[in-house]
């Protein structure tokens, strides 16, 4: 008790472990400071560390990995999961798996643009024009329809052609006759690209030439769509271009007949031409009038009052005067008491009929001669610019990369189920 005592103010050395003992630390500074010291001031408790943190016992160190039964159980599932499935698709795809050869086809549909007289006559050239992107896409729909699925078995018997591997139940065709097999097989025989208007086929199959002969069939077939495509195209456009020749024939007919009724009814030819004749004869009158009364002004300043030549011209100029009444009467009506000027309205309104009538006419029949003679052409086609080729040597199955996809596919699954595996296990 007396050391205890005695450690403040040897420097904080105590003897005993308790609390105390630390009198050395902040809080014996505090005491032994004096005034004016940086230790000076009231005493800190000290914080003891908590008992049970001081008798933890120390764990001891991990012992080194041991190969233990789990593990033989995981060597064995990657055994049975990967690398046996590996081998056996191995030994099937370099044993059993037979060669198949690809024949490559590219082509395009083409449309010719040119231009065509029509074009001159108010645009009806339009009624003959196409276009090549829609025919494309029809193509491509068609080379994956069960139609032409049924079109090249009709030629070739696409179920002999692609049995011809019987050791091979995978790649093979197992089908029957039926044409929803057909189709189901033709999609994995049959691949097509379709990139920017143009299309690539590859055709697989156990022998080179049955897949070229595949490929033509398809090409054959594709050319056969676009005629009938092309065909329909310039019936509708014949059919629509005879259609507006026989409306306009019509027309120019009931406006000629209109003509020729409105001439029987007023008995003239062209109104136009009577009233140009008849303004010549009242012009005519009026430069004679103008003769007599120059001749009755000199008269009268000549001769004498009771001079002849005075009666005969006052009485030829009275005839004149008269006469070209009469002739301007004849331009307010005529024997039917109609006015001219409504005669030379109708037959005006009859002759623009007449010509509205004859050049619809003409622009009807210059797009039916284009027509015709777009019908005889073929302004549509297929553009191969692949041929089906023969192939030389088999280039599927791939097996290097078939291995390796099967391989790795199942590996990621084996490691994934590992991992659940091992995750519900640390769980329970």
């Amino acid at each position: 008790m007396a050391g205890n005592r005695m450690g403040p103010n040897k420097g904080g050395i105590g003897a005993g472990p308790g609390p105390r003992a630390n009198a050395g630390g902040p809080a014996g500074q505090a005491k032994a400071g004096g005034p004016g010291r940086p230790g000076n001031g009231p005493a800190t408790p000290a914080q003891p560390r908590p008992q049970a943190t001081l008798e933890q016992p120390v764990l001891p160190p991990a012992s080194p990995a041991a190969f233990e039964k789990r593990h033989f159980g995981l060597a064995i599932s990657f055994v049975l999961l990967v690398i046996l499935p590996t081998f056996l698709a191995g030994f099937y795809l370099y044993t059993r798996a037979a060669d198949q050869y690809a024949s490559y086809v590219g082509f395009s549909v083409r449309s010719e643009t040119s231009a065509t007289p029509t074009d001159v006559l108010g645009g009806l050239g339009s009624l003959v024009g196409t276009s090549s992107t829609t025919d494309t896409d029809i193509l491509f729909k068609f080379i994956q329809s069960r139609d032409l699925v049924e079109r090249v078995n009709a030629k070739l018997d696409l179920q002999a052609i692609w049995s011809k591997a019987p050791n091979d139940p995978i790649f093979s065709y197992r089908g029957g006759t039926a044409l929803e097999d057909l189709a189901e097989e033709w999609e994995r025989k049959v691949r097509i690209y379709y990139d920017n208007g143009m299309i690539d086929l590859r055709i697989l199959a156990f022998d080179a030439q049955d897949a070229q002969d595949i490929a033509t069939a398809i090409l054959d077939e594709g050319s056969t769509l676009i005629n009938q495509l092309n065909d329909i195209a310039r019936e509708d456009a014949l059919r629509y271009a005879r259609s507006e020749l026989d409306r306009a024939q019509d027309l120019l007919k009931t406006a000629r007949q209109n003509i020729t009724e409105f001439r029987n009814r007023y008995q003239l030819v062209d109104p136009t031409a009577d009233v140009q004749s008849q303004i010549g004869v009242v012009t005519s009158l009026q430069q004679q009038l103008a003769e007599q009364l120059v001749s009755l002004g000199m008269l009268q300043s000549n001769a004498q009052a009771n001079d002849p030549r005075i009666s005969q011209t006052d009485l030829r100029i009275k005839i004149i005067r008269e006469q070209i009444e009469a002739e301007r009467q004849k331009f307010s009506s005529d024997s039917d008491d109609v006015a001219l000027s409504d005669v030379v309205g109708q037959y005006e309104t009859l002759a623009v009929d007449r010509q509205f009538a004859e050049t619809t006419y003409t622009a009807a029949l210059a797009a039916f001669e284009s027509a015709r003679a777009e019908a005889v052409r073929q302004s549509r086609y297929i553009a191969s610019y692949i041929r089906p080729t023969l192939a030389q040597e088999a280039e599927f199955p791939q097996r290097s990369q078939l291995l390796l996809i099967i391989a790795g596919f199942l590996a990621v699954a084996w490691v994934i189920g590992s991992l659940v595996f091992y995750s519900l296990r640390d769980r329970r």
